[in-house]
């Protein structure tokens, strides 16, 4: 079934698919999905945000267009995007999974305002051979904004009136970004469209522009979307339609408890889970409902998990996976397994439009408009603000922590707080608030932290503690980048999430020209945003702020874990 194998599902929840598949049928589901028919979801304004569907053989962009830009941009060694959400994500799994050119730039993604990842990035790259790509659908989004306006400056700098040169911009008609990359003189401006949301647009200019500046045959990854989105069509089955039939399963699964969503990724696909995060937590994750995707996840033995997963693998054929054994014990345990075989990595686009089916398809299962994401626009209010109070006073608001010592400083929501009350230490603190953990719940790690790879051991370390000892599933979030992910799910996903935010100190800040609030006091505003609506929404959250180094924080909080846990 185009790669897609069911067989490894348990019993009960494969009668509840065959039995969704035949009222999905009789009820013309795939055809309505395919005639824009908002009533197979809330009734509301989903047929505005269906333009997707028609991506495989309407891109936006023309395949002689992308060879042009490809063209132009081989005098340059290095692409530096600068995005967030749907805009970073796609094109960071081209980086990731399709093969280095030989004489093609390479390709950066930077979607942080954390100013330690933002002077790392710029510290490895020459700007006088560098391409930044901007890429915004609203062109107004704050991180790419203020990115574009720092690295704008980091050219002009090298490079004086030619720094345009040097810039290109993918956006939809008519935003802030067009205007403004006119006015600069950007090399050139891609226009998106309008009808297709971020996180739905890898197939789009927003994904198709990188992979092409980056030598990558276009030609033949919108082929097999083409081929992926025939067998998707209005006439097949449910079944025997790879993207709803493997809908059918999530909706399902979410729908008997079964919404912890764990991707088991082979190592060339492993990329992959970043986007799907973003793609199934932020289209499904409102009305208090939710599949929450769970990636990068070590594996653990069949016992240690509760009855609320689903395990998806995605496999490259013929490349040796690790995990393949520790799939067939868990399948063999009675857990529900399915299998999605990948002829290829060139076939990368083909999954985009896959998963894209299988979302919408889940959340018309679910009930849910799968398109908007009201949740997110809540944490961008708080954000606004807090930074408007600075810009007014020169400070974020004072607060005053729970609790200090070793190095941190703990916050908690008052009505939190006396959960956390009696404990001495930040060991003590921890094992109060994982205490709060019930069935089918899980732990959410949000880390505004520079997304390194030390930084990403030491989480999974401890998401590896905290799965080993407790069973209860794990997600690890780096902010700011996952509240345009998994942060709407967090919020507006139901009340089974226990948190653990971590924010620090930053050792060297990093002005944003033409602003008043530096890149840290951007990241602060927007952890403390995204605390504050966790809060309102009555969720178990718990602030951790580091003091003096991030990197010796962190282990101190990895070692208080492991003495909370014993």
């Amino acid at each position: 079934m185009n790669g897609l194998m069911l067989g490894r599902l348990s019993p009960a929840l494969r009668a509840r698919v065959e039995g969704g598949a035949a009222a999905w049928d009789a009820a013309r589901g795939t055809a309505r999905l395919w005639a824009r028919d908002a009533s197979l979801w809330t009734g509301s304004d989903e047929a505005a945000w269906l333009g997707w569907l028609d991506l495989p053989t309407a891109p936006g962009i023309g395949a002689d267009a992308l060879m042009a830009l490809a063209e132009d941009a081989r005098g340059f060694s290095d692409v530096l995007l600068l995005g967030m959400g749907g805009s970073s994500l796609g094109p960071e799994v081209v980086a990731a999974t399709l093969p280095t050119i030989v004489g093609a730039p390479h390709l950066h993604v930077l979607d942080s305002t954390d100013p330690a990842q933002v002077r790392r990035i710029a510290a490895g790259l020459d700007p006088t051979r560098t391409l930044v790509l901007v890429a915004s659908k609203s062109g107004s989004t704050l991180e790419p904004e203020i990115l574009r306006l720092h690295f704008f400056a980091w050219l002009r700098s090298a490079l004086g009136d030619q720094a345009g040169r040097h810039c290109m911009a993918v956006t939809d008609p008519g935003s802030k970004l067009e205007a403004a990359a006119t006015a600069d003189g950007y090399r050139h401006v891609v226009r998106g469209i309008k009808s297709v949301g971020g996180r739905f647009s890898a197939l789009s200019p927003f994904g198709l522009v990188p992979a092409a500046l980056c030598g990558h045959d276009t030609r033949l990854l919108i082929a097999h979307a083409q081929a992926m989105a025939a067998a998707c069509a209005p006439e097949r089955a449910a079944l025997d339609n790879p993207g709803v039939a493997l809908g059918l399963v999530l909706g399902h699964a979410a729908l008997a408890g079964q919404d912890k969503l764990t991707l088991v990724l082979s190592p060339g696909l492993r990329a992959l889970g970043a986007w799907l995060e973003q793609l199934v937590a932020e289209s499904t994750g409102k009305q208090g409902r939710a599949i929450i995707p769970v990636d990068g996840e070590p594996l653990a033995a069949p016992a240690r998990y509760g009855a609320d997963r689903l395990f998806v693998h995605v496999g490259l054929v013929g490349e040796v996976d690790p995990a393949t054994t520790a799939v067939q014990a868990l399948a063999a345990a009675g857990l529900p397994v399915c299998r999605i075989e990948v002829p290829e990595c060139q076939h990368l686009f083909a999954e985009f439009f896959r998963w894209e089916v299988a979302t919408a398809v889940a959340g018309a299962v679910m009930g849910v408009h799968p398109f908007d994401q009201p949740d997110v626009e809540a944490s961008k209010i708080e954000t606004r603000r807090l930074t408007n109070e600075y810009d007014a006073t020169g400070a974020l608001p004072a607060e005053a922590p729970l609790w200090s010592g070793e190095g941190v400083s703990v916050f908690a929501p008052a009505a939190h707080a006396s959960t956390l009350a009696g404990a001495s230490d930040l060991a003590g603190l921890l094992r109060a608030h994982l205490a709060t953990l019930r069935a089918s719940d899980y732990v959410g790690l949000l880390a505004y932290l520079d997304r390194s790879p030390v930084h990403e051991r030491v989480l999974l370390g401890m998401r590896t503690a905290l799965l080993t000892a407790t069973g209860h599933a794990t997600c690890v979030g780096f902010g700011p980048r996952f509240l345009h992910s998994t942060g709407q799910a967090y919020k507006g996903g139901p009340d089974t999430g226990v948190f653990v935010q971590i924010t620090c100190d930053d050792a060297a800040d990093l002005p944003v020209p033409g602003q008043r609030a530096s890149f840290g006091v951007v990241k602060a505003a927007q952890a403390r945003g995204d605390f504050e609506v966790l809060a309102a929404r009555g969720r178990r959250a718990l602030r951790v702020h580091l003091h003096g180094d991030p990197t010796a924080g962190l282990e101190r909080i990895s070692a208080a874990l492991t003495r909370a846990l014993a």
